[in-house]
């Protein structure tokens, strides 16, 4: 829409040239209405989306070892997280290797997180779908490590989230697990997860919801992720959050 804009007014005042500027313009503005602020175009997505999977796949890796050892379970964890995103055989066996390197007992990931920021830095949506998938990752086993949960601290400050902010994304995951399957239990205690996998409270009014559950569902959105840099072969996962999130949000209308 922008960019027909852009080249008519563009046209009408400078010409041609114009027409050109104004339709440059109007297409950076297209991208940023379908796929969110920092979206690049999609031919320029390759680097993002090999940043995005070394970086995830090494932090899984970390995140196994952080408290000593990495237990056949949680092998067998990052194999079904891998089938479960139905990744191509190219990038599952990258993802292997990365995972491999993460586990080593000296290995730093600072420089991963320089990178990933330097690459990724400027998509919130891109930022945080990386922590919610490593967040599943950790409650894969039903509960957080102390170890795991001090990684996960670290890792979420280097991608600029203050203490308080990661700890509600945490809370939030967590209670959105209680509905993986696509259906709602009708207890009380139900309905308090509900609210909380949402963000809100029983005290908040309906437009807050609504906005709150419009928010979460944008931010799952599988155009807006892969226009910002997000592999393809990994938006199941993110569907799979939006269905939870959907399920919450009918248990609370």
């Amino acid at each position: 829409m922008f960019k027909f804009i852009g080249f008519i007014a563009g046209y009408y005042l400078f010409g041609f040239f114009g027409a050109l500027l104004g339709l440059f313009i109007g297409s950076f503005f297209d991208r940023i209405r379908v796929y969110g602020p920092g979206a690049l175009n999609p031919l320029q997505n390759a680097q993002r989306q090999a940043v995005f999977l070394e970086t995830i796949f090494v932090s899984m890796g970390k995140l196994a070892k952080a408290d000593g050892r990495v237990s056949q379970q949680e092998i067998d964890h990052a194999e079904a997280f891998m089938r479960k995103l139905g990744m191509t055989p190219e990038h599952r066996q990258k993802a292997i290797a990365w995972f491999k390197q993460g586990t080593e007992p000296d290995f730093d990931i600072g420089p991963t997180y320089q990178r990933f920021m330097s690459v990724c830095g400027q998509t919130r949506n891109l930022k945080q779908v990386l922590l919610v998938y490593l967040l599943v990752m950790a409650l894969a086993d039903g509960q957080f490590h102390p170890a795991e949960e001090a990684l996960l601290f670290d890792i979420a400050a280097r991608v600029g989230y203050d203490r308080a902010t990661f700890q509600h994304l945490m809370d939030m995951v967590l209670n959105q697990s209680h509905f993986a399957g696509g259906k709602a239990p009708t207890s009380a205690a139900a309905l308090d997860d509900a609210y909380k996998a949402l963000g809100v409270t029983k005290d908040s009014t309906d437009q807050e919801i609504k906005r709150a559950y419009r928010k979460l569902m944008s931010q799952y959105h599988p155009d807006k992720l892969i226009g910002q840099g997000l592999p393809e072969d990994m938006i199941a996962m993110a569907t799979e959050q939006s269905k939870e999130i959907q399920v919450a949000y009918d248990l609370i209308k």
